[in-house]
């Protein structure tokens, strides 16, 4: 009887360590919704292409709602779902000022340089540094601006990769919003 009472522990245990080890951080579910728009194109719609690797590949302005109390910082991350390799990921900034509202259109990458309020930037699929617009290989694709209104600032130096940030912000998402715009060359 201990010997049946031992293996059932044993592979609750086991069972129970298998899925806390996830290599892939999850986007948590939130229910709290933040409003992000951008005048350079409505949600659906298509992004011109000056904001694209046809164009100036620079970046669109973005501007997002009051977030909820407790607010700390913002964090955001543009993707590419429709990549044939899976989700190619373009854009990544993180502890930005909880003052901010909104991002200039052709937003400075500013390095590795930690600077007070300064907005952090992260890696792109790519490998680069900053803002890596839409560039389709064939087709139509939809590209995601996610907007996360976190409880603190983001315990990661500039660099990140969109896997580090969700694990970082794991727990600390407040709210969050989606802008989908379309793009094909």
């Amino acid at each position: 009887m201990q010997n049946k009472f031992f293996l059932i522990i044993s592979a609750i245990i086991i069972l129970l360590s298998a899925c806390s080890s996830a290599t892939e951080p999850t986007e948590a579910v939130v229910t709290n919704k933040l409003t992000i728009t951008s005048d350079a194109f409505a949600n659906g719609q298509s992004i011109p292409a000056k904001y694209t690797c046809i164009g100036k590949n620079i970046s669109p302005a973005l501007a997002w709602g009051e977030p909820p109390a407790g607010t700390q910082s913002f964090a955001l991350i543009m993707d590419d779902p429709d990549a044939s390799v899976g989700t190619w990921v373009h854009w990544v900034l993180y502890n930005i000022p909880v003052e901010k509202r909104s991002l200039q259109e052709d937003l400075p990458v500013t390095g590795k340089n930690i600077e007070p309020n300064a907005i952090f930037v992260g890696k792109s699929s790519s490998g680069d540094i900053g803002y890596d617009g839409p560039c389709p290989p064939s087709g139509t694709h939809r590209y995601i601006f996610k907007i996360y209104a976190l409880d603190e600032t983001v315990g990661l130096l500039p660099g990140a990769d969109k896997g580090e940030l969700l694990k970082a912000m794991e727990g600390h998402i407040l709210a969050q919003g989606e802008l989908m715009g379309t793009f094909s060359k």
